[in-house]
């Protein structure tokens, strides 16, 4: 175990959760952690199988005193976001997640956590191996790439489960249990444009950063700054000011990350330069003011940039900025059926812009079929109109709510025995894997619950070790109160 955490409770979990985290696991990279998990499996000497597309599952029989109960699917994803601060040299191909407790949290050295969704992931593990918790027959299902394309789920073995009520343990407030989530779709733009050299340019680097991003679902309502969105409107006043030429953008990151960092470099009229950092501040300043309580680290930096680029044309530059400005970013719509419940949304997660080539990548949300289709095709004719082309991918459903569950009402009983007070029975506007699950097994009842995490997907996140405790004594609990075959 981290020494950081060897004295935390439940140390079973801290400990296996150590143990997840020094395993590099990226999406789409999960080979390693795959393999940890079906050694983990084999080592208990539990049946332990892996799917055509690299979901593990294991299967442990009932306790004694539960094989009269339901089997019960216990589901977590194995891959996290590989995200860091720039100034921060990590290297997540390589390198174990360095930890560290800060008061009530679990915290990574400026980087993402991967308490999303490895704590759940630890949790199942310790489920699996204690010899002290009752249960039913169990069947732990380890997901691959929910983070970039719900790959895993989507490509689930439709005869590896025989469970009937699935446990997902991704919910990150662990007063709430989930009981619906967003659907989504990928949206890739891309065009080549014609570039020109200018030797006549001086070029300079902009650079905005500082903001804290976070989850491109469970925090899109919380009006925290876009990188990509902040910054274009800069340049796009300094365009209104000064002779500028746009010659690369590199901005944001993840698509399911709120994007915190990026960058312009600009071809200029040196004689220009002093008076571009002063606009660029003035702009600045109003952006600053305006996020000044929700990311207070925001900064703007504008300096020499070495070497020489090709640049756009004033008139594909113009257009560019203006596609950036109008494209949807944040809640699009606010569900009438649930209050509170953001149903549709886009994140303008990342654009790159390099000799010309561009890529502008978004991830719109919706627990509303209907809307995420007018969404995505709204977005699809406004870049269509400027001949971009546009590629759509990664769709998936949302899961609709059930209010008559039977594992639902088993939760709200336990919750309530437990915390005298009552749970918040809610849907989220996270991708959360169970609509997709369900789709391969309907007839599954499904529910999500989980410790609070706080800032996933991005390098401030954090898990309260408080709510761990609490979290692990209510599944316990679940566990025991599993309804009869």
């Amino acid at each position: 175990m981290s020494n950081a955490l060897q004295n935390l409770e439940p140390k079973i979990i801290w400990n296996n959760f150590s143990k997840l985290n020094a395993v590099p696991r990226a999406s789409k990279k999960e080979e390693r952690v795959i393999k940890f998990i079906y050694d983990f499996g084999i080592n208990l000497g539990l049946e332990t199988l892996i799917d055509g597309t690299g979901n593990v599952v294991i299967v442990k029989s009932a306790t004694s005193d539960m094989e009269n109960r339901k089997t019960v699917i216990l589901q977590s994803h194995l891959d996290m976001v590989h995200e860091k601060n720039n100034d921060v040299d990590f290297d997540f191909d390589n390198s174990g997640i360095k930890m560290y407790v800060d008061n009530d949290w679990v915290r990574a050295e400026g980087t993402t956590l991967g308490a999303d969704n490895g704590l759940g992931v630890a949790t199942i593990m310790s489920v699996l191996e204690s010899n002290e918790i009752s249960h039913p027959r169990l069947e732990a299902l380890f997901t691959v790439d929910e983070e970039t394309g719900m790959t895993g789920a989507l490509q689930l073995d439709e005869n590896i489960l025989k469970g009937e009520i699935l446990l997902n343990l991704d919910t990150e407030e662990d007063d709430e249990i989930g009981i619906g989530c967003a659907g989504g779709v990928d949206i890739t733009l891309t065009k080549k444009f014609e570039v020109s050299t200018n030797h006549d340019l001086f070029f300079i680097k902009i650079t905005l950063n500082g903001l804290s991003g976070g989850h491109s679902g469970m925090e899109i309502h919380k009006d925290l700054g876009n990188s990509n969105k902040l910054l274009s409107s800069i340049i796009k006043d300094l365009n209104d000011h000064f002779i500028i030429n746009i010659a690369e953008i590199n901005g944001g990151g993840l698509r399911n990350a709120i994007p915190r960092e990026s960058s312009f470099i600009l071809g200029v009229n040196e004689a220009d330069f002093e008076n571009i950092k002063i606009q660029s501040q003035k702009s600045f300043a109003i952006i600053k003011n305006q996020f000044i309580d929700k990311d207070p680290l925001i900064n703007l930096t504008t300096i020499k940039a070495e070497g020489s680029y090709k640049v756009l044309t004033f008139k594909n530059q113009n257009d560019l900025l203006k596609l950036i400005h109008n494209c949807p970013n944040g809640v699009y719509k606010m569900s009438e059926n649930i209050p509170g419940l953001v149903e549709t949304s886009n994140n303008l997660a990342n654009i790159q812009l390099k000799q010309g080539n561009l890529m502008i990548k978004c991830l719109t949300r919706s627990s509303d079929e209907p809307s995420k289709e007018e969404l995505k095709n709204f977005i699809k004719s406004l870049f269509i109109d400027y001949n971009y082309s546009v590629n759509f991918s990664g769709d998936y459903p949302g899961w609709q709510p059930n209010m008559e569950s039977e594992i639902l009402a088993k939760l709200i009983k336990v919750y309530k025995k437990l915390n005298n007070s009552d749970p918040n029975v809610a849907a989220c506007h996270a991708g959360l894997e169970c609509g997709i699950i369900g789709s391969h097994y309907p007839k599954l009842d499904m529910i999500s619950f989980g410790p609070t995490i706080r800032g996933a997907h991005s390098p401030d996140e954090r898990a309260s070790i408080k709510s761990t405790i609490k979290f692990w004594k209510f599944l316990k609990e679940v566990l025991l109160n599993i309804p009869f075959k």
